[in-house]
């Protein structure tokens, strides 16, 4: 774990002049509302074909997983606070290996990117996005990538507007698994029950 300390902190304000912001860097106290705000980000695409399937103990798996990530020194999680110093935003920043055919070495992969309805359209996002290129320019990485879910063209615009490019798309294919395990299940159960109604061929003698 990289510490206790927050790291350089960006402060704004946001459109309307209500608030100023703090970016800072989470540590394992902010657990709890880490896991609050990723839950959150997942139950805004109820109707998206892999992230609307939420498992109904998503939050009690998501713990576990979420404080090995800011324990870890490979990758960040940013919070934005507000002058009350509540957590309006996050993102995560992670240090990953590219293949080893390709360049360059490593980059950041940019996930986790959430922040509240009430806040946004008020300079959070770009707030967060600047500490995050902040600490890519630490790490020495020269290149970010993303996912964004196609549907929401809000969200591209947004990444647009920050200056990235699409580059491959993601696909799904849903195949019948569970009907063609249950023909293949039926039918081994068929073969042992045939099996089993076969008289025994008589042992030869030693």
């Amino acid at each position: 774990m990289t510490g206790a300390s927050r790291g350089p902190s960006l402060r704004g304000r946001p459109a309307d002049d209500a608030d100023d912001i703090t970016v800072r860097r989470a540590t394992a106290s902010d657990l709890d509302v880490v896991v609050s705000l990723r839950i959150a980000l997942l139950r805004e695409y109820r109707e998206h074909p892999i992230y609307g399937r939420l498992r109904p103990d998503a939050e009690s798996r998501a713990r576990p997983i979420f404080a090995s990530q800011l324990d870890s020194d490979r990758e960040a999680i940013f919070m934005a606070e507000d002058a009350r110093h509540d957590v309006v935003g996050m993102l995560r920043c992670v240090e990953s290996v590219s293949s080893p055919l390709l360049v360059p070495d490593r980059y950041c992969y940019l996930s986790s990117v959430y922040v509240r309805p009430d806040f946004r359209r008020r300079g959070v996002l770009r707030l967060l996005f600047e500490r995050a290129q902040h600490w890519c320019r630490e790490h020495g990485l020269a290149e970010i990538r993303l996912h964004n879910v196609g549907t929401r063209s809000t969200s591209a615009a947004v990444w647009d507007a920050f200056g990235f490019e699409v580059v491959e798309q993601v696909r799904l294919l849903r195949l019948d698994v569970a009907t063609e395990h249950s023909r293949v299940a039926a039918s081994a159960a068929s073969a042992a029950s045939a099996a089993a109604q076969t008289p025994a061929s008589p042992t030869a003698p030693p």
